[in-house]
């Protein structure tokens, strides 16, 4: 018995400096992806919802932290209850959590585990927003993201990564996010937007983006976050699977990109900045829950597949006749829906587990696994989400009125411009008299 308890004491996981060092890193760099997913949606809005849509995104932050202290982590990652629920109170308010306590087998401590599942927590209902550009007053978008992560996500968080989660425990998947974070985000933009209505002048008016450079900017970033956000989501390498991720993320990303810009170069006849920044990020949500499973080879088909179908799937909305602003369906979950039926296809048994799919003689039974769990997922989302903005709509009420939203809900909800192109700032508090020089010419020019 003594020689037995030597040897698990041996066995035991000691904390890494250095698997503690990358994962705190690879939580700020998902950290960095709101701030990125906010310049990219504020691109791709009118002028007039710019800083609606950086606000919509930042809010999150805020919110999601501190309900993720409070209850967000006990919620998902807690001990399993009826596989749909976790709870800990021991880690309410993050109480009773050793400074080294280690997360569950691993070599990093729990607060670690938590900070970094908590920036997944953060982002996942900023992506909803997207859908929703133009027409929701604040309060209302901020009342929907503290109810929507309580109710949607921290559920669906426990089903899929918790120990005891339905998807978990049936061998689902989802290696960093693609059924609970885009999936889950993308149903969820569909359910709401079905209830709220499209925006004023819809299929009529232009409603082009104001800013391609910011756009590409927001790309950049979360094409750069995004490496956190896969790679870290193995929560260390001393196996080499993050590094797998880490290539496969950029690969895919790539071959994402090159398919969008080819399917439109022939469809409409022109190479966009919009089209290859959308089409790198429908690259890289496809290859987020894939990428652990699958090789280098099987991520550029993953990549180009999704490439290739979110971009036909943009369009739909005009053809169906449902307002979602920004594509958020048509990227996240079109792009989250073939990146987790792709693993029954190309996982490759030589990644994350020894799971193969059917290209590589596993026959069909894990494509059936990501079937339940992917459409578990949209079907709880969409019908939550639009219950919830029902719920919201009839009593505070979801939109701004016509005339705010025609004026610009920046103005109206904020009380300030992304751009004064009569001097420098947009503040409500610029009060000072113009310059006699510039009221002036200001004077001939009305003359």
């Amino acid at each position: 018995m003594a020689s037995a308890a030597i040897t698990l004491a041996a066995d035991a996981p000691t904390l890494s400096s250095a698997n503690t060092g990358f994962m705190l890193i690879c939580s700020a760099l998902v950290l960095l992806m709101t701030p990125g997913l906010a310049f990219f949606y504020g691109g791709m809005v009118r002028v007039k919802s710019t800083l609606n849509m950086l606000m919509m995104s930042f809010i999150s932050i805020g919110i999601v932290t501190i309900l993720w202290v409070l209850y967000g982590f006990s919620l998902a990652f807690g001990t399993d209850s009826g596989s749909l629920i976790g709870w800990n109170s021991d880690w309410v308010g993050l109480s009773n959590i050793g400074l080294t306590e280690l997360w569950d087998g691993y070599t990093i401590p729990i607060f670690v585990f938590m900070v970094f599942q908590l920036m997944f927590a953060i982002i996942t209902p900023a992506l909803i927003s997207g859908a929703l550009a133009d027409r929701v007053k604040f309060t209302a978008w901020a009342l929907f993201v503290a109810l929507w992560v309580t109710v949607v996500y921290f559920p669906v968080a426990h089903w899929v990564w918790g120990s005891g989660g339905w998807a978990f425990e049936l061998g689902v998947i989802d290696f960093a996010g693609g059924t609970a974070v885009h999936i889950n985000a993308g149903a969820a933009a569909l359910g709401v937007i079905l209830v709220i209505g499209k925006r004023v002048g819809f299929k009529k008016d232009p409603m082009r983006p104001h800013s391609l450079p910011l756009v590409m900017l927001g790309a950049g970033l979360l094409w750069f976050g995004w490496f956190g956000f896969n790679a870290g989501s193995w929560l260390g390498n001393d196996d080499g699977v993050g590094a797998l991720m880490f290539v496969n993320t950029q690969v895919a990303t790539a071959a994402a990109m090159l398919a969008w810009l080819i399917y439109e170069k022939i469809r409409h006849g022109a190479f966009t900045t919009l089209g290859a920044a959308s089409g790198a990020v429908a690259g890289l949500v496809a290859i987020t829950p894939s990428g652990g499973a699958v090789s280098p080879l099987g991520a550029i088909a993953v990549g180009a597949i999704a490439g290739l179908l979110c971009a036909m799937a943009v369009g739909l909305k005009y053809k169906l006749g449902y307002d979602d602003s920004l594509d958020v369906v048509g990227v996240h979950l079109v792009g989250g829906v073939v990146g987790s039926l792709l693993i029954g296809f190309f996982a490759s048994g030589k990644g994350q587990s020894e799971v193969k799919g059917l290209f590589y003689g596993g026959g069909l039974d894990q494509f059936w696994k990501q079937c339940a769990g992917v459409f578990a997922v949209l079907a709880y989302s969409l019908v939550v989400s639009a219950l919830l903005a029902f719920i919201l709509d009839k009593t505070i009420g979801m939109r701004v009125s016509e005339d705010d939203e025609v004026a610009g809900i920046d103005q109206a909800e904020h009380a300030e411009t992304a751009y004064d192109f009569s001097g420098a700032g947009g503040g409500a508090a610029r009060t000072a008299a113009p310059a006699p020089a510039a009221a002036a010419a200001s004077k001939k020019v009305d003359a």
